[in-house]
């Protein structure tokens, strides 16, 4: 949900109609309303706003997120330059491992996936481009975050909490900085099924030239495939190798 110390409040029940119709999937008017905790008549003429701005789809069932969106985000992405560098890398790790290799960056302290690609032993899950988590549920996020100060990760879970995802979460803050040690150490993060459960993952920070963590390449898969001795050996080499190689190429490519 929006904040509320918002300075333009109509602009942030906008945005609370619009996560309101994501989250519900294809939600009423009367659903809408009562999530997001206002008046069918406020919601109804939000509603029609965005309608009218392309923003939204009325249908027969309810209102649907418009392909407009399609446009911003699309925009937004093209024009990330390690979107542009790591893309064709993150398709070779992929067709590599045969598993699932995604690119995600941090954005007002959300896991942001920019790009996933697909190996051909790949399983279904649900992550998807422009898809936000929490940072501290992803090998990604666990990557970015320990390659931040101290100070700045501390205002990331002052404001988004620990959620609990599943039972394998890690919701406890010193614990969560003892891994943040260890990821430092040994060059890699890893997920045990800490948001999709019997997934594992594999992630590695790619850093800038001023040594600032500016997003992290993985590698997931199912836990059945996922061995122990894939996740200390082959996999962490073959993700560290592709993040320095889209280190190398933000450097010295334009």
């Amino acid at each position: 949900m929006v904040r509320q110390n918002l300075r333009v409040k109509s602009a942030g029940t906008m945005i609370q109609v619009i996560d309101a119709i994501k989250t519900l999937d294809n939600p009423t008017l009367s659903e809408i309303a009562k999530h997001v905790a206002i008046p069918k008549s406020t919601a109804h003429d939000h509603l029609t706003t965005l309608t009218k701005l392309e923003l939204i789809v009325s249908t027969q069932s309810g209102y649907r997120i418009g392909a407009r969106f399609l446009e911003y985000g699309g925009y937004a992405r093209k024009n990330m330059r390690v979107y542009r560098v790591a893309r064709p890398i993150v398709e070779n790790l992929a067709a590599e491992t045969g598993e699932h290799s995604n690119l995600g960056i941090e954005e007002h302290g959300r896991a942001v996936f920019l790009y996933k690609a697909e190996g051909e032993d790949a399983v279904t899950i649900d992550t998807h481009p422009g898809m936000r988590v929490p940072l501290h549920t992803t090998a990604m996020g666990k990557a970015i975050m320990a390659h931040r100060p101290r100070t700045e990760v501390e205002e990331i879970i002052n404001k988004h909490g620990l959620t609990k995802v599943n039972e394998n979460t890690i919701t406890d803050r010193e614990t969560l900085f003892e891994e943040f040690e260890t990821i430092r150490e040994q060059g890699y993060a890893i997920d045990n099924g800490e948001r999709v459960e019997r997934m594992r993952c594999v992630a590695v920070p790619i850093i800038g030239e001023e040594e600032n963590v500016i997003a992290a390449v993985s590698v997931s898969g199912p836990m059945n495939r996922m061995n122990n001795e894939r996740m200390k050996n082959d996999l962490p080499q073959r993700v560290k190798s592709a993040a320095n190689v889209i280190e190398v190429n933000l450097k010295y490519s334009e």
